[in-house]
């Protein structure tokens, strides 16, 4: 059974208070480096996969695209995204991203922001992305870093004085389902090594165009406290390809 988180009412309530929920793309940490990332979308066809509240959506069409497709699974996630947007530009889909087939050549971006560590089979979506994109087209995502989705409990080692003492790195080469705790709820998600998600890139033919590991900026490091510490560990991979 695919997994629908954020229909809970408890668990989407506590995402909804979240800075990236409340703030758009500047509350989110990674935003400025996937911003640096991302081609032109002026007249170009854009598919957002997980597309939540709609920020990246509406952000291609403020940008010039031509039309974006937004699919997500959350039923409350999408019509928080409806109410959000104005533009006629966006349709908004709800299905898994598993079973998000386009015809050949749909589109020219297909864009996905933390949201395929809760796929079963990245290769799948590869090969689907592959399909729906015209030859040339631009497949950029987010995903929590491998390092960050080894251990499925997704957390310090604490010192006996409750310091954070170092993340913990365990099963690294043992691709699949994690059990983790985010915003103190159970969720399943998907580890997977850097070479699995570069490999699986290559074989359905992307050549890697970008590969970033985010820093917070400088600016939060001196006003949220604890950020820091993000120094200590990669939380985020970005990775950009292009249809060969």
């Amino acid at each position: 059974m695919l997994q629908n988180k954020y229909d809970d009412a408890v668990f989407f309530h506590k995402y909804s208070q979240m800075d990236r929920s409340q703030k758009g793309l500047e509350g989110a940490g990674e935003w400025h480096t996937l911003q640096r990332m991302l081609p032109d979308f002026h007249g170009k066809r854009v598919l957002d996969l997980g597309c939540g509240f709609g920020w990246h959506c509406r952000y291609a069409v403020e940008r010039g695209a031509a039309c974006v497709v937004g699919v997500d699974l959350s039923e409350k996630m999408l019509n928080e995204a409806a109410r959000l947007t104005a533009s006629e530009a966006v349709r908004y889909l709800r299905k898994p991203i598993e079973e998000a087939v386009f015809p050949e050549s749909t589109f020219d971006i297909v864009l996905s922001s933390l949201a395929l560590h809760y796929v079963a089979s990245f290769a799948a979506v590869c090969r689907n992305v592959a399909q729906c994109l015209a030859p040339g087209g631009d497949f950029v995502f987010s995903v929590e870093h491998p390092v960050f989705t080894a251990m499925g409990g997704q957390d310090w080692h604490y010192a006996a004085d409750g310091s954070r003492a170092h993340w913990p790195v365990d099963r690294y080469f043992d691709n699949g389902p994690r059990k983790a705790v985010f915003l103190g709820e159970e969720v399943v998600k998907y580890h997977r090594t850097l070479t699995t998600y570069v490999g699986e890139m290559l074989q359905a033919g992307f050549s890697l165009v970008d590969v970033r590991e985010p820093e917070p900026e400088a600016e939060l490091l001196e006003s949220v406290e604890g950020m820091r510490d993000e120094l200590r560990r990669p939380m985020m991979l970005i990775l950009a390809g292009r249809k060969q």
